[in-house]
């Protein structure tokens, strides 16, 4: 078996044996952590604010919810292939800037996984279609 093939099915089995995944999360814990997005986000509507709604996030290309003016580096990161599932939320909340160089999104980021893994819980409740 090759090193990635190996590196691959050894990082799925670590995050598997984590528990790291929204279906594992506390969606109620995640509520409160979306204060820290409310400012600039809403989950339960489609109305845009500062930043894009995030109804409907998970499974969205980034870049595409009707109605918001998106920077161009989220535009050509969506163009790119880049879609919201839960690891690249992950990869992305943890570190916007990094994720996508150019972002418009000011927010820091969440360094606790178990933030994320809420917050990622809280949003998968108004992404199922």
């Amino acid at each position: 078996m090759n090193y990635n093939i190996r590196l691959i099915v050894a990082s799925v089995a670590i995050f598997s044996a984590c528990g790291v995944n929204a279906q594992e999360g506390d969606a109620n814990a995640g509520a409160t952590v979306f204060n820290k997005c409310k400012v600039c986000h809403v989950a339960d509507t489609d109305q845009n604010k500062v930043g894009p709604s995030l109804n409907g996030v998970i499974g969205r290309v980034a870049g595409t919810h009707a109605g918001f003016a998106y920077s161009k580096a989220m535009i050509d990161a969506g163009k790119s292939g880049l879609q919201w599932d839960e690891a690249t939320l992950r990869d992305y909340l943890h570190n916007p800037k990094a994720k996508v160089k150019g972002t418009k999104m000011a927010f820091p980021g969440l360094k606790d996984d178990t933030e994320i893994t809420n917050l990622l819980a809280y949003l998968e409740q108004y992404s199922k279609k």
